[in-house]
């Protein structure tokens, strides 16, 4: 298993996945809410979402960052999601997050994504991260205008449109 960081911000500590928050992860997945804008817009039964965590947490080894369980640091609930991804197809590092119901519209997605990215740029001296937002995602699009993103493209990403939000170290 690689080594994964923890990274802790105001409020939130990021985790490696591990079996504790498994349940929290496949019913966050289940949410119509919660995939609308990823994974087809379609919920994941628990044998997928297990497939997923164990996606993000094979992702560590082969490219050295990945995603991480959001927890909350006063109680370790479990938040959500942040990190780092680059699977192949994909059109570069891209920056992701997914918050749990319970905890939107809290500052959580902004918070943990800008702790995701101080890693890239320090840790990782990637040179640009991306995310793709899918139209009508008002909640990741302001996150990304928080984090100073700047829509660079738009782009037929796994068979529908997709706003590419650039972030570069030297606008931190």
């Amino acid at each position: 298993m690689p080594d994964i960081p923890v990274l802790e911000t105001e409020r939130l500590r990021l985790v490696a996945f591990g079996e504790r928050h498994f349940d929290a992860y496949a019913a966050m997945l289940a949410d119509p809410d919660s995939t609308r804008y990823i994974n087809d817009g379609q919920p994941l039964d628990r044998m997928s979402a297990w497939r997923s965590m164990a996606m993000l947490l094979g992702h560590w080894a082969l490219r050295g960052y990945g995603m991480w369980a959001l927890e909350r640091r006063d109680d370790d609930a479990f938040v959500g999601r942040v990190g780092l991804m680059h699977p192949v197809g994909w059109p570069d590092v891209e920056l992701g997050w997914v918050v749990a119901a319970a905890h939107r519209k809290k500052g959580y997605a902004t918070e943990a994504a800008r702790a995701a990215l101080d890693f890239a740029w320090h840790a990782r001296r990637l040179p640009r991260v991306i995310s793709l937002l899918r139209e009508g995602d008002i909640a990741s699009f302001s996150v990304a205008r928080h984090l100073a993103g700047e829509a660079v493209d738009e782009i037929d990403f796994l068979g529908s449109p997709a706003h590419v939000i650039a972030y570069h170290p030297q606008a931190r």
